[in-house]
Formats: C-alpha cells, structure tokens, sequence
C-alpha cells in the first residue's frame, strides 16, 4: 500500500524472496508487507530510516516492472543484490563483485533505451558498497558485469539438454573475458539501465557462487556463505545510503 512507503526511498532488491528477511535482518526490525507472485516485499527500519527490501524474480522483465511501480511510490534508490559467476581467473568462491557497468544482453534494457545508451552504476552508490566491503573485510572487485537474458546459452553453459549452444554465442564467454568482463548474471543492466532513464540511483552487487573458468556445479555449502555476505554487506550499505540521504556523509 501507498502509505506504508511513505517517506521510503531506498530499495534494495534481491532476485529470491526468501533472502528478503535476512538481509532486512541486518538492517534492523522489519515487517512483511506483502507476498505476490516473485514479489516479497519486506520494510525494515534502520537507525537512520527505513528501506524496502522487495525481490524481483528471475531476469530483467520482472525487475522491471518492480522498479516501474516502485519509483511511482517515491522510491529513488534502488540496490541490486544476487549471485554470480565469475569469468576471470582472479575471482575467487565467495568474493564479490560491485558493477561499475554492465553489457546489455539482458533483452529488456533495449525496451527503454537503444543499445548505444550505457548501463552505468550511480558513482556515490559503488563508493557505499566499496566501503561497505571494506568495513566488513571481504574481497571485492569492481568492473563491468555481463547481464544474460538466459541462464543457460547466453551465458554459454553446454550442461544443458541439448548441450546445443547457438554459433553466434559459442566462444562468448571468452571473448567478454578477454575485455575483462568481471561475471555473468540476469539482472543488472536493466537495473542500471532503466533507472537512468528514469532519472533514478542505482547500484549493484553481486557474491561469487562459481568460477565459470573452473567449475559448474554449486555446493549449498557455497550458497549459504555468500547470501549471508551479501546480507552483511546490504545492511551496511543501506546505512551508508541514509546516511548520506541525511547529509552526514558526502557519497551522493
């Protein structure tokens, strides 16, 4: 309802509803709002205001009707929060990955801009989620991210039922490797994207599931470390945000 986000401008939002409590939980004491099809959406209230904690699904389509209806409730900040896999020899299980930029293979970005319009990150919000990982003492990187529209042939993986990758696709992943690309997932650039056109901040980060260079498959052993990394790293970027809303720190 409107008048529960009264006075709410910071969103961060994870793909999974179930990550939307605990990562509300290092925020401060929250509430659910509202349960509806992959939309969860959880307020937690901090020491310096309060933050809408929504989860967005699967891909860029449905990210982008979130953040559509959301900046029409007064929402101006939005925080992308998910999993990755690394495609850089560097990159390690478990480190994270702030976007400064993203490739837009997401097949929504194009619907509000052309491709020539860059996928950027809001400068102060990759500033916040730097500090915020230093402050907690976890490997970052920082660098541009490749949004696929699909998990499975755009980010070239042949585990599939086919094992059939199209030819305009085979060798991508190399190739984007060797322009330094830093990870592969499905939903930045259309966060980045959508949110300058709307005249809106946002930012991203992402926590390293896999290493594509090195391995497939996921342990939940894996899983559970990094959602509560980047739990951790939300909340203490989240009181950066307010802070900075508030004029107490110069990030913006």
């Amino acid at each position: 309802r409107e008048e529960d986000l009264r006075g709410v401008q910071v969103a961060i939002t994870p793909g999974a509803p179930e990550r939307c409590e605990k990562i509300a939980g290092f925020i401060g004491p929250f509430q659910v709002l509202a349960f509806h099809r992959e939309f969860k959406s959880v307020l937690a209230s901090g020491k310096n205001g309060r933050v809408l904690v929504v989860s967005s699904g699967i891909g860029g389509a449905s990210l982008s009707i979130m953040v559509e209806e959301l900046a029409r409730l007064g929402i101006k900040v939005f925080l992308r929060i998910g999993t990755c896999g690394a495609i850089q020899e560097e990159i390690l299980v478990g480190d994270l990955v702030i976007s400064e930029g993203a490739v837009r293979m997401d097949g929504v970005s194009c619907h509000y801009a052309p491709l020539a319009y860059p996928a950027c990150a809001d400068f102060g919000l990759v500033q916040c989620l730097k500090r915020a990982c230093e402050d907690l003492q976890y490997r970052y990187h920082m660098g541009i991210t490749c949004s696929s529209a699909t998990f499975y042939p755009g980010q070239e993986r042949y585990d599939t039922f086919t094992g059939y990758v199209l030819r305009e696709l085979q060798g991508s992943l190399e190739e984007w490797r060797q322009l330094r690309v830093l990870n592969y997932e499905m939903e930045v650039a259309t966060l980045l994207t959508v949110a300058r056109v709307f005249g809106l901040r946002a930012g991203a980060l992402c926590g390293v599931l896999v290493n594509r260079l090195q391995e497939e498959n996921v342990s939940p052993e894996v899983v559970e470390k990094v959602e509560v990394r980047l739990a951790q790293v939300a909340g203490r970027t989240a009181e950066l945000i307010l802070d900075s809303l508030r004029g107490k720190d110069d990030v913006s």
